[in-house]
């Protein structure tokens, strides 16, 4: 069953189709700087089942602490980042579950992983049951 999501403005619109191989809150510095928050709530996706329907996407490319390059997504008129990907993550793409357009998607949400724990602000508890990974 597909699903569906897009930027803030629907300038940009997408289906992912599959079942997500995780969900993973991350608290890494580059999330934080990107979300505007203490960390962001994902779900790893094989890239093949992700289809932009409308629009294209620019692409902001980093390199993280691993060396391996990031390929950032986002939507050039409001500014949402969509997904992440690249040699970090071959084969699969970090999609940004608040921009699914299901509402219930976030409440739905399970993490079966935190990420970059090292870097969680002191005052966030732990998610009972999810594997703690001071990296990724």
């Amino acid at each position: 069953m597909a699903q569906e999501g897009g930027c803030f403005c629907a300038n940009i619109r997408y289906t992912i189709e599959g079942q997500p191989h995780v969900q993973a809150l991350c608290h890494c510095l580059d999330c934080r700087k990107i979300g505007g928050g203490t960390y962001s709530v994902n779900a790893i996706y094989a890239e093949s089942g992700l289809k932009v329907t409308k629009g294209t996407p620019k692409t902001f490319s980093v390199k993280a602490d691993s060396g391996n390059v990031i390929d950032n997504h986002f939507c050039g008129d409001c500014g949402s980042t969509l997904w992440r990907g690249g040699a970090s993550f071959p084969g699969l793409v970090v999609l940004k579950v608040g921009t699914l357009d299901d509402a219930d998607a976030i409440n739905n949400y399970k993490a079966g992983a935190e990420l970059f724990t090292r870097s969680r602000a002191p005052w966030i508890h732990a998610v009972e049951g999810a594997a703690q990974k001071e990296t990724k």
